[in-house]
């Protein structure tokens, strides 16, 4: 097992500046705003040639009673009990506050080792920088500069000193299938997270926006590995106004890049919305395979339940390959059936398929339906090969494919969903026209000699034939 380390402190202190940093990546926001932080995020980091865990959390409110701060000090306890070791971050331009001394109690009766970090102590004397935070009775205050890097790897280091190195697990090649749950704010997308993982993993709370990061949780099921992402709600652009805002939205939209599976979540209780249908309209653009879980579901009488399937049927239709599923996230009923769902489409997006099958389900199509005439030509297809998966990619060989329909492209995409029995993911059809070799050369010019035969045999021609 990797040690686990764990950062913790008071809102704006810079935890996920830190974590970034110890990741080697940009997957935590950052941005000058007590608060950005809600969820527990997991990174991998490594110093030298020992790899360590490292969790970020949100800011630690001891006092928060109820609300989204008392959430997020629920979900940075959660963190701490399942440390190695606390990384307890202060903020030394800001000196000791007493909200950094009742953290620091609460930290001491949790018996973990504490490494206190004295953070934002770039171009500061060590003595001036750390003199106020001995008074928290947490050892020798470290000082460092999440944004600068000064002393990090040191801390780090000290950190680990404890724990013998061990050998890294061995890791398999093939890559735990990624669902991202996307979808508009408020709902219902960290309740079907918690739902999926049996337990208040991430944040879910009655107000719109709650998740401002893309959640990366990885879990195991049946004996088999996931990468489940929570995602911010998407709003439309004219309704996005924080800065904060947009970045979500961002990350939101590189998880569905990122994802192998997105799980779309619409709201039964309102109606599906043209903000919905542009955020399926997203996935299936990025090619990824989907499964439609309508959330709410409980509680509706069969009147109700009629007008959403028939404003899904209405506004969702280009989602015809998608399975959908009525559920209540809150409650549970059919989660597991989307889970379901989500490993019938990963196995379609990644199916390999043979060239000999693709060639006679080809065959097949033509023969039912021969494509249309397009110009002064009839398009001639001849065999069919696999070119990618996520999302499945046929590669079509022929001549005169130029300018097939988009009618009949759609035509040949049923008819190899159908043969290969691959529901819940898009297919791309890509076409290889094969070119005349002469097109566009110009002949070469006579010879003299070639030029006299030439002359000679029309002559003889006029003889022969008058």
């Amino acid at each position: 097992m990797l040690p686990t380390v764990v950062l913790v402190g008071r809102p704006n202190v810079g935890k996920s500046t830190l974590f970034n940093r110890l990741t080697r990546s940009r997957d935590a926001l950052v941005a000058d705003l007590p608060g950005l932080t809600r969820d527990r995020h997991y990174g991998r980091g490594r110093v030298g040639d020992r790899p360590y865990l490292v969790v970020d959390t949100g800011g630690l409110e001891p006092v928060a009673r109820e609300g989204i701060m008392f959430e997020m000090a629920k979900q940075s306890r959660q963190a701490v009990d399942e440390a190695d070791v606390v990384m307890f971050l202060v903020d030394g331009r800001a000196g000791c506050t007493p909200q950094d001394a009742i953290i620091a109690v609460e930290l001491r009766k949790t018996g973990k080792p504490i490494l206190l970090l004295v953070n934002k102590a770039e171009g500061m004397a060590r003595a001036k920088v750390t003199a106020d935070f001995f008074e928290l009775g947490l050892g020798e205050p470290l000082p460092i500069s999440s944004a600068h890097g000064d002393n990090v790897t040191e801390v780090v280091e000290i950190a680990l000193e404890n724990f013998p190195p061990e050998a890294e697990e061995e890791t398999s090649h093939e890559h735990p299938p990624k669902i991202a749950i996307v979808g508009r704010p408020n709902v219902g997308k960290s309740t079907l997270v918690n739902a999926i993982l049996g337990e208040q993993r991430v944040i879910a709370f009655d107000q719109p926006g709650t998740t401002r990061d893309s959640i990366y949780i990885d879990f195991e099921r049946d004996g088999k590995q996931y990468t489940i992402i929570d995602t911010a709600g998407v709003r439309r652009r004219g309704k996005v106004e924080e800065a904060v805002e947009k970045f979500s939205v961002i990350k939101t939209m590189q998880a569905i890049e990122d994802a192998n599976v997105v799980v779309l979540v619409v709201d039964a209780r309102d109606q599906i919305t043209e903000q919905d249908a542009h955020v399926a309209d997203y996935v299936l653009q990025a090619g990824r395979a989907l499964v439609l879980a309508v959330n709410k579901w409980d509680g509706l009488d069969e009147h109700h339940r009629d007008m959403v399937k028939n404003d899904i049927e209405r506004k969702l239709h280009f989602l015809s390959f998608a399975k959908r599923h009525y559920i209540s996230a809150l409650n549970g009923n059919g989660v597991a059936n989307v889970l379901k769902s989500v490993n019938e489409a990963y196995a379609a997006a990644m199916a390999k398929l043979s060239t000999p099958k693709l060639t006679r389900a080809l065959i097949g199509a033509l023969e039912k339906q021969a494509p249309p005439k397009s110009g002064r030509f009839t398009p001639k297809m001849r065999y069919a090969h696999q070119g990618g998966s996520n999302p499945p990619l046929i590669v079509i060989h022929g001549s005169g494919l130029d300018n097939v329909s988009a009618g009949y492209t759609r035509y040949l995409e049923r008819t190899f969903c159908e043969v290969f029995k691959l529901q819940g993911t898009p297919m791309r059809i890509q076409y290889n026209s094969s070119k005349n070799p002469f097109e566009g050369s110009k002949p070469k010019p006579l010879t003299e000699s070639e030029q006299r035969r030439a002359h000679r045999a029309r002559i003889r021609g006029r003889k022969l034939y008058g």
